[in-house]
């Protein structure tokens, strides 16, 4: 008897992105749910002119996102925002990896011992993706709520894996010579932020000193899996004035031990030092 054959999981235009094979109605609709999760609460309206939708367009998408707990409307103030369902959909992504799940205690450890928010991301799509952190007890403090995303030449992180990948990788990752400019301290120049990489690779970790954010520091160091590859960082970020330059090596040192620690987690064959 002749087998079944399996039906195939991608159609063969899969590759094709072309206009014929996208969604528009789909693509309109994720704009929407994109839109809700930049802000706190939008009204039918802003959301409307934000995307600039015919406001019937906008309200049949929320009310079917509605009915499936993927957004909700507040009806006090009549702003929608993301719903309970659509955030454990995305939750889902986490679930991929063991990363974050095997980071909580590490990253509890380094936050207690820095007394700084201690975060862990991973690059995807040419950005740094943050996936989870530990807050200081601090009233000031840096807050990247999980599914934020930071550049990778004006973050700590972005920097610490960079300093593990090889040229041809990074020039496809920051291909101009002139990068995006944040604060006055930015390595906005290609040449400058190479050689700044020469040294964090050789220090082990890497420092964001307000290049993102005026009056914020990072520290940050690579996590490597069992094949050696970096596949996220780990990272402490504080105000400047609680990080000062006579503080940086301790920190740096404490987050580049987290971060072997962390691989070892992973299976990583790395040792200290």
């Amino acid at each position: 008897m002749a087998t079944e054959k399996r039906k195939r999981g991608r159609p063969k235009a899969f590759a094709d992105k072309s206009e014929q094979n996208t969604n528009q109605s789909l693509d309109r609709a994720i704009d929407i749910l994109e839109c809700l999760a930049s802000a706190r609460g939008l009204t039918l309206s802003e959301v409307a002119d934000r995307l600039d939708l015919a406001p019937a367009t906008v309200y049949r998408a929320l009310h079917t996102f509605e009915s499936r707990r993927l957004t909700e409307i507040d009806p006090e103030t009549q702003t929608w925002h993301i719903g309970p369902d659509l955030f454990r959909l995305g939750s889902a992504f986490l679930l991929r990896s063991s990363l974050v799940e095997r980071a909580r205690p590490v990253l509890r450890k380094l936050m207690e011992m820095t007394g700084e928010t201690a975060n862990i991301g991973i690059e995807r799509d040419g950005e740094i993706l943050f996936l989870s952190q530990v807050e200081t007890q601090s009233n000031i403090r840096a807050f990247f709520q999980p599914g934020t995303r930071a550049p990778l030449h004006a973050s700590g992180i972005g920097k610490a894996l960079l300093s593990q990948y090889d040229r041809a990788r990074i020039d496809r990752l920051l291909p101009d010579p002139r990068l995006e400019q944040f604060t006055m301290k930015t390595l906005f120049d290609k040449e400058r932020l190479l050689a700044e990489l020469d040294l964090i690779h050789r220090r082990g970790w890497a420092l964001d000193d307000e290049e993102r954010t005026h009056g914020m520091r990072c520290v940050a160091a690579p996590i490597t899996d069992f094949t050696g590859e970096a596949v996220g960082g780990i990272s402490v970020s504080g105000p400047s004035d609680r990080m000062p330059d006579e503080r940086l090596t301790e920190i740096g040192n404490l987050v580049r031990d987290a971060a072997i620690d962390l691989s070892r987690r992973l299976g990583a064959p790395v040792r200290a030092g």
